[in-house]
């Protein structure tokens, strides 16, 4: 289909001066940032009119620009709502006499979270997010928990998208309906063994969670006491409870170092105890069983993780109990009360390994449990059942969908308990999955995941869609999505770079993608893309690449240094003005992420090398792919004014004629709609992009 060229919105230039280091940046659209923003995260319509206009005239351009995919886009849609069962459920998780889960309805956009008697076999029906939802711009559900009693329903309710929720109360005895009692929460829910004491986390006026609060059932929401509060704004807190359900732990952190506190079910009312205060360049995440602490750690040198174990009397004196061999990733840890189960990563594929607890050689007598295809995901489910000998994992890979199976550590009987269907079909056999190695300037080798169907020409004509993260240590994962599909059936290859930033290969392959290294990110995606051109699985101009948040920066960066690899970019609320945010510690994220990108205010080093890469400001003249950018008004994570600056410095600025689209969610955040089916039409307009700037137009 041809593409059209309307007139773009222009956005006003007003200079605003910015000297740092002694160097001087002119940043022309600063005004788009709003200068009541903490406000609009959690009231969109606060934003002011002359930025609220240009959101409105960029989201009007899009729809314009895309007017002709219309029959393609309810095309797409309707292929996407037949890869998903709409009358579905999660498989049962059981707490003693009930059996917990969560259930879809036909036409229903939200999940219905139920419970089920085991000896009445009567269902209830305990939250519907379709009732809940109704009259509601966004809605999104956060922290369901209910009370060991089985009494009380505790979750948190999203209004907006800005991840800031409300803590809702329900009583199952009474037909009274759920009390909306506290504002301002994370998301993070834990009882006290009595079933009265309810802990969770608040979020500051910077929207930063720094504090833990107790409240007792039944109390003035004003009376919840301050447990916990957080002084450095470099932290986050967050709560979880040991799946003995002995402890609630707090846990502090940033992505350098982190430190945890016991609060003991039984003794809600009793302060915190510490494990081990905080050092920098050391993280652990710690467990309980039988009484002792498990620690999953990298203290000592320990680069990628070990187990060390310490005496609840003297929680600070660990001593090791499990060390991987070398190269091999300690990625989490399972705690039965029996059994310890542990979830690795090897040459970047993933193994569960699991033993008795507390076995004196668990690299000896630890049973593996593995797997064949070349590329695949595995993640480790906490069900209720602590004492039990079950493990429940899912698999899935690029071309597998997803199963979920219950595994028995004693017989080691493995039974599938769910496996993802394709109403409208699937043969996994059509389609082909391989695993390859670029080679980085460096010399470092880049995993690639790719999967084509089988019918695909491999002469270098196949349009490729290439997706990456690497960032936080997150290894892109190879998992399988119906979405891929659509695309997949119209000739496209789809592959993941697996590039530095991630821990595909360990913590060194995370420590190598960040910092004063960040730029190993950019040339190993590049390095990806020169791989896949020279083995003609494609060819310059027939790729198009994606990414989302810190993938998204990856994407800016790129398109930077080699616009004339692409045809077209997909920048999902892209993190592309790191210097501007890096340099505001008022934002949400700022301070706690000075340890994965640099401190650029206190840093003339960290300031100049930021500057070299950050994708706004090494915007050129020069041409660019055809780019679909999209925002979240209510984004907490990238504020809505780095795609809406970057969009607008590079319409003023590059010298071609393609496509530049800017898609503004007014009403969502940085995940986009929460609704099942208005996520798929987000999704039918992105594939329809990429099908009309490749002329697919079927």
């Amino acid at each position: 289909m041809p593409l059209k060229y309307l007139n773009a919105p222009v956005a006003q230039r007003q200079p605003t001066e910015i000297r740092m280091h002694g160097d001087l940046r002119i940043d022309e659209y600063a005004w788009l940032r709003s200068g009541n923003w903490q406000q609009v995260l959690e009231d969109p319509s606060a934003l002011e009119p002359q930025i609220r206009a240009y959101l409105e005239d960029e989201n009007r351009y899009a729809s314009e620009v895309m007017a002709d995919t219309q029959h393609l886009q309810e095309l797409l849609f309707e292929e996407l709502k037949g890869y998903i069962e709409e009358v579905d459920s999660t498989v049962p998780d059981l707490d003693g006499i009930y059996a917990y889960y969560i259930r879809y309805q036909a036409g229903g956009q939200y999940p219905i979270y139920c419970r089920r008697h085991l000896e009445r076999d009567l269902e209830e029906v305990l939250l519907d997010g379709n009732r809940e939802a109704q009259g509601k711009p966004y809605f999104d559900v956060g922290g369901f928990s209910h009370s060991p009693d089985h009494r009380y329903i505790a979750y948190c309710i999203d209004t907006n998208g800005s991840e800031c929720y409300t803590l809702h109360l329900r009583d199952t005895h009474s037909s009274t309906p759920a009390v909306a009692l506290i504002t301002h929460l994370q998301g993070d829910l834990s009882w006290a063994a009595d079933s009265k004491h309810l802990f969770y986390t608040r979020l500051n006026m910077a929207h930063r969670s720094d504090s833990v609060f107790c409240y007792c059932v039944g109390d003035d929401p004003e009376q919840a006491i301050l447990v916990y509060q957080e002084k450095d704004q470099s932290f986050f807190v967050n709560l979880y409870q040991t799946r003995s359900r002995r402890f609630i732990v707090i846990r502090i952190h940033n992505h350098d170092s982190s430190e945890a506190r016991l609060i003991a079910t039984a003794r809600p009312r009793q302060a915190p105890q510490l494990i081990r205060a905080r050092v920098p360049e050391t993280k652990y995440r710690v467990e309980e069983c039988c009484g002792r602490l498990l620690i999953h750690t990298n203290a000592d040198g320990a680069e990628d993780y070990k187990l060390a174990i310490a005496k609840l009397a003297t929680p600070a004196q660990w001593r090791d109990f499990y060390l991987p061999k070398k190269g091999v990733l300690l990625e989490s840890l399972l705690v039965f009360e029996h059994y310890l189960v542990c979830l690795e990563r090897e040459a970047g594929l993933q193994r569960v390994i699991f033993a008795p607890a507390f076995s004196d050689d668990m690299a000896r007598v630890g049973h593996v449990i593995r797997f064949d295809e070349p590329c695949y995901e595995l993640d480790l489910i906490s069900t209720f059942d602590y004492r039990g000998a079950v493990l429940r994992f899912s698999y899935t890979s690029m071309k597998t969908p997803e199963s979920i199976y219950d595994y028995n550590m004693q017989s080691h009987e493995r039974v599938l308990r769910k496996k993802r269907k394709i109403p409208s079909g699937y043969d996994p056999e059509h389609y082909r999955m391989h695993r390859f190695f670029a080679t980085a300037r460096d010399g470092a080798e880049i995993p690639l995941s790719v999967l084509y169907a089988r019918d695909t020409p491999l002469d270098g004509s196949a349009p490729l869609l290439l997706y990456a993260y690497g960032a936080y240590g997150y290894p892109a994962p190879t998992t399988f999505s119906a979405h891929r599909l659509s695309l997949l059936r119209r000739g496209f290859i789809y592959a993941i770079a697996h590039v530095r930033g991630g821990r595909e290969k360990g913590y060194a392959w995370y420590e190598a993608g960040k910092l004063d290294s960040k730029t190993n990110t950019f040339d190993d995606f590049i390095a990806c893309a020169e791989y896949l051109i020279k083995h003609r699985l494609t060819q310059a101009r027939r790729i198009a690449i994606q990414g989302a948040s810190a993938g998204g920066l990856t994407m800016g960066a790129v398109l930077n240094l080699r616009p004339e690899l692409f045809q077209a970019a997909l920048l999902e609320v892209p993190f592309v003005d790191v210097l501007s945010t890096m340099c505001d510690d008022t934002l949400p994220l700022t301070p706690p992420e000075w340890q994965e990108w640099g401190d650029p205010i206190l840093s003339a080093e960290a300031y100049r090398y930021i500057k070299a890469y950050s994708p706004y400001d090494q915007i050129g003249q020069h041409d660019y792919p055809h780019t679909l950018v999209t925002g979240g008004l209510s984004d907490p994570r990238v504020s809505y004014w780095e795609p809406a600056k970057w969009v607008a410095k590079l319409r003023a600025h590059k010298t071609d004629r393609r496509v530049l689209l800017l898609k503004m969610q007014m009403a969502a955040g940085h995940s986009g709609q929460a609704g099942r089916f208005d996520y798929l039409r987000e999704i039918a307009f992105k594939y329809a992009f990429l099908l009309k700037v490749f002329d697919k137009n079927s």
